[in-house]
């Protein structure tokens, strides 16, 4: 329940107008929800296996780098012990270079650039540790949902 702008009479907060006095009450901003992330990025990026479409946020992008990263320890450690000569940390790797490069366009995407970026050494690292673009772009709806 909120209060009437006009007479200060209790109304109910999705009424338009006051029922006693008919002041017009401030509209609700509607309300837009970004999809939310379930928080385990990793398995974001991995439902959208070749999607090089859309925005990644920052987030996303070093979170899945991270547990890459971590994983491949784990099974260069497991081949190592193993003596499998590397099979299974290179099996991880050859499948994972799809959504690797894909998760990588659309962070350049969310920078508002395009995803040949990617070719360039240091300057991609640069552009991937960048904030995103604030609104919308010529790629799609902010990730972050800011206006």
């Amino acid at each position: 329940m909120v209060f009437c702008r006009g007479c200060a009479k209790e109304i109910h907060s999705s009424a338009l107008a006051c029922p006693a006095c008919g002041a017009p009450q401030a509209a609700a901003a509607p309300v837009t929800a970004a999809p939310a992330p379930t928080g385990i990025w990793y398995f974001e990026v991995l439902k959208k296996y070749a999607v090089f479409s859309g925005r990644a946020r920052r987030k996303e992008y070093w979170m899945f780098f991270l547990v890459n990263i971590l994983v491949a320890m784990v099974l260069g450690f497991i081949d190592r012990v193993a003596g499998t000569g590397a099979i299974l940390s290179n099996l991880y790797s050859l499948a994972l270079l799809i959504p690797g490069i894909a998760v990588g366009v659309r962070r350049m995407h969310d920078t508002d650039r395009s995803g040949w970026w990617l070719l360039l050494p240091i300057v991609n690292l640069i552009f991937l540790c960048q904030d995103s673009q604030p609104g919308p772009n010529r790629f799609g709806q902010n990730p972050k949902g800011i206006a």
